[in-house]
């Protein structure tokens, strides 16, 4: 049961820290996605190093903030084709390793 309650308090204090990170960036409006920026730092943690899990995160949410400025994609199509790019590398690199 602490397991469920640890759990229930992570993802209560990760939404508490996006919505006041978004606040103080000015970008109450915009959507973010936790389960999916967490999924994609887990794999690349478990595929390359821990490390990689926040650097893959930064970058593919820098590339698609590039995207969406530049005019070449909305904010979901921009997010959704760097996050792609960077799966299908991890899932190369997945199948190379194992």
């Amino acid at each position: 049961m602490e397991n469920t309650d640890e759990a229930s308090a992570a993802r209560e204090a990760i939404a508490l820290w996006v919505e006041e990170l978004k606040h103080h960036l000015e970008i109450d409006e915009v959507p973010i996605d936790v389960d999916a920026i967490l999924k994609l730092a887990g794999e690349a943690a478990h595929t390359v190093v821990r490390p990689a899990a926040p650097v893959t995160t930064f970058i593919t949410g820098y590339v698609a903030g590039l995207a969406q400025a530049s005019g070449q994609a909305g904010y979901e199509e921009a997010t959704r084709a760097a996050t792609e790019v960077a799966q299908e590398l991890l899932d190369r690199r997945s199948h190379a390793v194992g």
